[in-house]
């Protein structure tokens, strides 16, 4: 162990004799303490949310649906078979994906209607079992609506409502839109607001007689053993089938652009909160400057027992690191333990202060999920290091430029 680091340690500890100058030190080392804690454990809660918030899309939504270029597949039985071949296809299901017009006595709203087989959708999609009243018995005259949908129109179990298509038909009154009168089943409620305020579900062969797509289907969904490989997966699938007028779209493509905003959301907040790390690392160049006002005379002690200016500093570096590196530890410890814990202690608050975060009736999440990646812990504490390295070097070297004399005439 180099006598600069020694000193710089003996420091440290006979800084408890000196009232201001320890008093400095301890609040420039539980800011950096708290900045890490508060770093780590948020990034924590926002991964937390962010794979809650993946789950329930990626659940709601198949991991990939193959199709052809004009939006109509024939021979759907043929094609489910030889995708179902595949060793990593789960399950698969037709469907039929369209828009129409829902009208009821309290108004009308447009939707995006799925035409399913629901024995095979339950395979592919957790949306049927989110049922929170009714069945999911899909007979010629039943529909299947979202809690959202059910609200803004006013409507419950068994009622009447009339699904309005674009398709056009031709009867004795005249050209009109093809419509058709169904009885509500069930209601689903999948806590995702784009599902339950904009969709419904309709048999499959309901779905084919209104969009006059008689033995046809808009594609196959599938649901794959690996979710993450999803896009490799249905590229084989594709391959397989050795015909160029079908593509597959894996969930990394139905849903870019809010995986993307759920990135880029973290990666603000990171920033952000990274500055409360800043503020604390460079109060520790006002501590250590405080430091080395206050140890000018040992300083040109040991000058003039012939230690270099070069090694002065080094002193003074070396101590600097020492907090930051024991503040950013004791911050990651407590980040951990914080994030490990954050549901019992957000509880605790609750009960204390008699109050919510996420009241039930208003939020779909009404916990504070926490999932730690080391890799964010790794990226605080090496952001932290640098920090702080960078903090320490301006005192440090403001103590190898003290003039001996002066320091001494003083005492």
């Amino acid at each position: 162990m180099s006598i600069e680091f020694t000193i710089s340690n003996q420091y440290l500890r006979s800084s408890r004799k000196k009232g201001f100058v320890s008093f400095i030190s301890g609040v420039s080392m539980m800011g950096l303490i708290l900045s890490v804690v508060t770093l780590i454990t948020v990034l924590s809660v926002m991964n937390g949310f962010h794979k809650e918030l993946r789950d329930r899309v990626l659940n709601a939504i198949s991991h990939s649906y193959i199709t052809q270029y004009n939006g109509l597949v024939d021979n759907w039985q043929d094609l489910q078979t030889k995708i179902n071949q595949h060793p990593n296809i789960i399950s698969t299901s037709p469907y039929i994906e369209k828009y129409a017009l829902l009208s009821t006595k309290n108004g009308a709203q447009g939707i995006s209607v799925r035409g399913i087989k629901p024995d095979l959708e339950k395979k592919t999609s957790i949306l049927l079992d989110k049922i929170k009243s009714g069945s999911v018995n899909l007979l010629k005259s039943d529909i299947l609506i979202g809690a959202g949908l059910a609200a803004q129109l006013g409507v419950i179990i068994n009622d009447k409502i009339t699904l309005l298509t674009p398709k056009l038909s031709s009867n004795i009154i005249g050209i009109q839109p093809r419509f058709k009168r169904f009885t509500i089943s069930g209601i689903f409620d999948a806590g995702i607001g784009e599902y339950d305020n904009n969709l419904a579900f309709i048999n499959l062969e309901q779905a084919q007689k209104l969009y006059s797509m008689k033995g046809q289907v808009s594609g196959i969904r599938l649901k794959v053993d690996d979710l993450f490989n999803a896009k490799k997966i249905t590229r084989e699938v594709v391959a397989s089938l050795q015909s160029n007028q079908y593509y597959g779209v894996d969930w990394t493509e139905q849903k870019a652009n809010f995986i993307k905003a759920l990135n880029l959301e973290k990666q603000m907040i990171g920033i952000i909160l990274l500055l409360i790390i800043v503020v604390a690392a460079f109060n520790i160049v006002s501590m250590m400057v405080m430091v080395v006002t206050d140890k000018k005379a040992d300083i040109a002690i040991l000058r003039t027992l012939g230690m270099t200016p070069n090694r002065i500093v080094k002193i003074f570096f070396y101590q600097g690191l020492t907090i930051g590196l024991v503040g950013i530890t004791i911050g990651s410890i407590l980040g951990i333990l914080l994030s490990l814990n954050i549901e019992m202690v957000v509880s605790g608050i609750e009960s204390l202060l008699d109050f919510q975060f996420f009241p039930k009736d208003v939020f779909y999440i009404t916990r504070f999920p926490s999932e730690i990646h080391m890799t964010d812990i790794a990226k605080v504490a090496l952001g932290s290091f640098i920090l702080v390295t960078i903090a320490s070097i301006y005192p440090a070297k403001r103590a190898g430029k003290v003039d001996i004399a002066k320091a001494l005439n003083h005492e």
